[in-house]
């Protein structure tokens, strides 16, 4: 760990302003800036992840580092910052990690196959207004890791269970769902991510409230998956 003290910082601030802040001063000092992950600044996209004293994002509920504000500190207060840590998250340098991972477990499974061309007529497969949501729910996982982070086994069940579960409950997404569990499941497990013991903290961290019931869900659909192999 490497102390700095920063006397510019107003409560209006966000969290990675407060970063920049304190890089323009290492730069200015002939410093090399720390290096941190971050994209669109708006709670999106995912890329910001720190552990922030002790906790994914910070000191509060649903929310990304980037929509945290200073003032969720007190003056004089010494933050400890870290990266996310996980042996699945490869740490490239100071705050910024490869996550990579993630993206090879979407890889193996997180699509459908469609006609390409023309929009296909909205009401051409009615689906209910609940399943809708429910899936909408899962699909607002935007892959930040805190749940790997979180998770005292860096599992990524929570993060692959929102991806299985918000394709596996629309019409869609039903035709290759027993593959893709399979395959994204398999995927997740070769990446080196641990198991899932069901403590939940995953779900008490995530910034975007993605439930453990995908988890459950995701269990569920996988081992559906291996006994239809196996009966056959």
């Amino acid at each position: 760990m490497v102390d700095y003290q920063l006397d510019d910082v107003n409560p209006e601030m966000s969290f990675l302003e407060m970063l920049d802040t304190l890089n323009e001063q290492l730069v200015l000092k002939g410093e090399p800036p720390i290096e941190f992950d971050h994209d669109c600044r708006e709670g999106i996209c995912g890329q910001c992840g720190l552990f922030i004293n002790g906790r994914a994002h910070g000191p509060l509920a649903a929310t990304t580092t980037c929509q945290l504000h200073m003032r969720s500190f007190e003056d004089g207060d010494t933050i400890y910052v870290e990266p996310f840590r996980a042996k699945a998250f490869p740490i490239i340098k100071d705050l910024k990690i490869n996550r990579s991972a993630l993206d090879r477990i979407i890889q193996a499974g997180g699509f459908i196959s469609t006609h390409t061309g023309d929009a296909p007529e909205a009401n051409s497969i009615p689906i209910p207004h609940h399943v809708a949501e429910q899936a909408f729910d899962s699909a607002a996982c935007i892959g930040c890791g805190a749940c790997v982070a979180t998770c005292k086994n860096s599992s990524a069940a929570l993060f692959t269970g929102a991806k299985v579960s918000h394709l596996v409950i629309l019409p869609q997404g039903k035709a290759e769902a027993a593959t893709r569990v399979v395959q994204m499941v398999d995927q997740m497990e070769k990446e080196a991510f641990g198991n899932c013991t069901n403590t939940k903290a995953c779900e008490v961290e995530c910034p975007q409230g993605i439930s453990a019931d995908d988890i459950l869900r995701m269990n569920f659909e996988y081992n559906k998956a291996v006994l239809l192999v196996d009966g056959k």
